[in-house]
């Protein structure tokens, strides 16, 4: 058992400095892409197809609050298209479909548990602390994707496909879809659940 925890505790310290490596290396170039220097960033977790950084991990307490969207899309061409699907009205066409296939909102609720648990840990003992003291950790425990409060509602295609390119969901699967054919078909049918 002993020898166990030394295994572990040593692959935790490898993850850690691999981490603060990217972070040091990325840090420039996430800034320049965000106009601002980043808060909270933890680490860079997914990149394009030329090695630029696409998506970032936000640490879940940022100026002493809580912060639960975890992933922030940073790729300023993956932003752009999902701000035209999203001008073109596809989060509302998305949800009258969600709001009418309840094994679609399964799907959602299950994509919201996994992100909690994933979120979950990641929170140092320091941030566990810090947000149990001041009553604050139902606004990781209960929010899920992007902070979402309300399993079965999108909200926000740009959170939902950050998560999605590290971790895949329901949603993401669709703007992948509406990636390769932006038409007005029903796109909950169209994939497998």
């Amino acid at each position: 058992m002993n020898d166990d925890n030394n295994r572990r505790e040593s692959f935790d310290n490898e993850c850690h400095d691999n981490r603060r490596e990217r972070v040091t290396r990325w840090h420039s170039f996430v800034s320049d892409c965000l106009g601002r220097d980043p808060r909270g960033l933890r680490d860079v977790v997914a990149f394009n197809s030329e090695g630029n950084p696409t998506v970032i991990q936000v640490s879940s307490v940022v100026g002493d609050k809580p912060f639960p969207t975890l992933y922030w899309l940073i790729d300023a061409a993956l932003s752009l298209r999902i701000d035209r699907l999203e001008a073109a009205g596809w989060i509302a066409r998305l949800q009258a479909e969600i709001n009418h296939s309840e094994c679609f909102r399964r799907r959602m609720q299950s994509d919201h548990t996994a992100h909690i648990a994933l979120r979950d840990s990641f929170i140092t003992a320091e941030e566990r602390a810090l947000l149990g003291d001041r009553g604050m950790l139902s606004a990781l425990s209960q929010r899920g994707i992007g902070g979402i409060s309300e399993p079965d509602r999108v909200r926000c295609l740009h959170t939902w496909y950050a998560a999605h390119l590290v971790v895949p969901n329901g949603i993401g699967d669709i703007v992948d879809s509406l990636f390769i054919d932006a038409s007005p078909r029903p796109m909950i049918a169209a994939l497998r659940l």
